[in-house]
């Protein structure tokens, strides 16, 4: 899968134990994507705003250049950087 551009900024709003965010995370590093990590966990103000971004208080959310996506996996992922000019269809 090309990638068409690299995102400004990468925020992943996630847990430690959480599987999805886990895939997430080893799926930017396997690009070589900088991200900034937030653990809603431990981080209250962060928590809220995953709650903002997504409408929900599942993980991982994941914000994108100001583009949030909520509770997804590695395919949704995928198709949302797609749908939003960061990778080749």
């Amino acid at each position: 899968m090309k990638i068409l551009k690299q995102p400004a900024r990468i925020t992943l709003y996630s847990r430690p134990l959480c599987g999805w965010c886990l895939e997430a995370k080893e799926w930017l590093d396997s690009r070589g994507w900088k991200y900034t990590v937030s653990d809603v966990g431990a981080d209250p103000a962060a928590r809220q705003r995953a709650v903002e971004l997504s409408g929900q208080s599942l993980v991982p959310v994941i914000e994108v250049d100001g583009l949030a996506l909520g509770d997804f996996d590695v395919a949704q992922l995928e198709r949302f950087l797609q749908k939003h000019g960061y990778l080749e269809p």
